[in-house]
């Protein structure tokens, strides 16, 4: 009955980490060794677009991709939706908070109906998610762990370090999750410098913000066949980002960025299409340079999901050789 129980509740919250994982994914920008000596502006989210640019738009994109890049950390305001035949059409995560760059860090508010952790409540509850050091902290609602076996009761956060899972096959799912979201608004800006239909729509007023609009669709043979990305993403990103979206079986962009007169993007949607079903994130941006103090949560009170893994698998195969 122990061994059902425990099955169950790491059944449950696999289910829920899996989904955190996509989504911290989809805001944690990759961290990056580059160093930018300018000083980071906090006001930066507020400058005015220029009322005339003679760049044309793959040159104002990779001019973006190069500010944006140096600038280490903002304000998030991110919805995030998925609807196909392998989808919970329909289903929408929003998340708020704070990311960082170099090194990859994030304290964000998850809430919405199909993001809430189990015992959250019908109506969708919010929980916290932190990101450092490339591992995940998802606090668990007191409610969802009731039932859980003793060995979890008074935990209030669970861990999940993707290079701990029980095997090579788990490890290279989860950490395919993880990167698959993993919409660096930089590298999605120099990707989208490859579209063949890349055009400037015009000066629009976003967020209370005068940005230069532009959009895009790119297919994933035209990123592996374009070259305008190359010249400002460093090659084994680039080639990073290309094998990540393949292996995500990501078919195709459609992408549109609203950017500032400092080179920063106000705001960024993404839609993308993969073999689940088409995912779309819409992120807003605010306050560049804002300060990211991310903690981990006490020992004492984290759960590790892949040492849970590995004993729950224990447990199975000393029940079948018993039986």
């Amino acid at each position: 009955m122990g061994d059902m129980s425990s099955s169950s509740t790491v059944r449950r919250i696999g289910i829920s980490l899996s989904a955190a994982a996509i989504l911290v994914g989809a805001v944690a920008c990759n961290s990056d060794d580059k160093k930018d000596d300018k000083k980071s502006d906090k006001s930066a989210s507020q400058g005015a677009a220029k009322s005339s640019d003679d760049r044309s738009p793959v040159q104002a994109l990779q001019a973006a991709y190069k500010k944006t890049s140096g600038v280490k950390s903002a304000k998030v305001h991110m919805t995030v939706s998925a609807t196909g035949a392998k989808a919970a059409d329909g289903s929408e995560m929003v998340m708020d908070g704070v990311m960082g760059w170099n090194p990859a860090a994030m304290d964000m508010t998850m809430s919405g109906a199909s993001s809430a952790m189990p015992g959250a409540g019908a109506a969708g509850g919010k929980t916290r998610m932190l990101m450092l050091d490339g591992v995940v902290y998802t606090q668990m609602p007191a409610e969802s762990m009731k039932d859980a076996p003793e060995g979890l009761r008074g935990k209030k956060w669970m861990k999940l370090d993707f290079k701990d899972a029980p095997n090579a096959a788990l490890q290279q799912q989860l950490t395919s999750k993880m990167d698959s979201a993993n919409q660096d608004p930089a590298k999605q800006m120099a990707a989208l410098t490859d579209s063949p239909n890349l055009k400037r729509v015009g000066s629009e007023n976003v967020n209370g913000v005068q940005a230069q609009h532009y959009k895009g669709t790119l297919t994933l043979d035209e990123m592996l066949k374009g070259n305008e990305s190359a010249k400002v993403m460093d090659a084994k990103e680039r080639e990073k980002f290309l094998e990540t979206a393949k292996q995500a079986g990501i078919k195709g962009y459609d992408t549109e960025f609203w950017v500032n007169g400092d080179d920063l993007p106000v705001k960024m949607i993404i839609g993308m299409d993969t073999a689940q079903g088409k995912v779309k994130i819409t992120a807003d941006y605010t306050d560049y340079g804002t300060k990211v103090d991310v903690k981990a949560p006490p020992a004492g009170e984290t759960a590790d999901f892949g040492q849970m893994m590995k004993d729950l698998a224990k447990s199975i195969e000393a029940a079948k050789q018993q039986s």
